[in-house]
């Protein structure tokens, strides 16, 4: 009897525990701090887990967020595979994508991506057409001829067509966003009201998808 008796007492002291941590509340819910996308957009490794950041290069909001981003990025698990992805839905922001996208065509995105922010955003130079930007990329190497032939080639149209159409998917309406695995939409509003709390979202989702794979 005694040891039936501190069976059940000890029974009675971890109950509480045990009810607590299965009731926990999750720190962000769907609805409120992200947005569960009606169709699962396909990403670029299935043996990752992606996440997209999308961007625009004339988005002040965006280019305050690049230090942030740039210091997350730099603590990534391996698991992780951080796409940056050019909004656009009116004719400035296509110009600016097939920018991206040639940048990244010549191998100079990664010289390149923070000094078309700051020509923007800092310089004023709004980089509008062909022309401002061939002047623009040629201050970093590339040649008028090399520029032209590859911000007009059907590889870099094409691109740009298709990150058209995958932004209907997303369902992005502002920059930056950010897409978790293709399943998860998250922008700042009233629930994740500052750029930091929008990575907190980007983290919680990530350990979501490694726990459930």
């Amino acid at each position: 009897m005694h040891k039936l008796m501190k069976q059940f007492l000890a029974v009675l002291l971890l109950a509480p525990l045990a009810f607590s941590a299965f009731a926990q509340p999750e720190r962000f819910t769907a609805g409120t701090h992200y947005t569960i996308l009606p169709q699962a957009v396909k990403t670029n490794d299935p043996g990752k887990i992606e996440v997209v950041e999308v961007f625009w290069y004339g988005c002040a909001h965006c280019f305050r967020f690049e230090p942030l981003i740039e210091d997350w990025e730099a603590k990534l698990a391996p698991d992780v595979d951080f796409v940056r992805f050019p909004g656009m839905w009116n004719e400035l922001m296509k110009v600016h994508a097939q920018a991206f996208f040639t940048a990244e065509a010549l191998g100079k995105l990664k010289e390149l991506h923070t000094p078309i922010f700051n020509a923007i955003n800092i310089e004023g130079n709004r980089l509008q057409n062909e022309q401002q930007l061939s002047a623009f990329f040629a201050k970093y190497g590339v040649s008028p001829e090399d520029f032209s032939k590859t911000f007009n080639s059907f590889s870099v149209k094409t691109k740009v067509n298709q990150a058209q159409a995958k932004m209907r998917d997303y369902q992005v309406r502002s920059t930056p966003n950010m897409v978790v695995n293709g399943k998860y939409l998250i922008s700042t509003g009233d629930a994740v009201r500052t750029q930091q709390e929008m990575l907190e979202v980007v983290d919680f989702l990530v350990n979501k998808e490694r726990s459930s794979s």
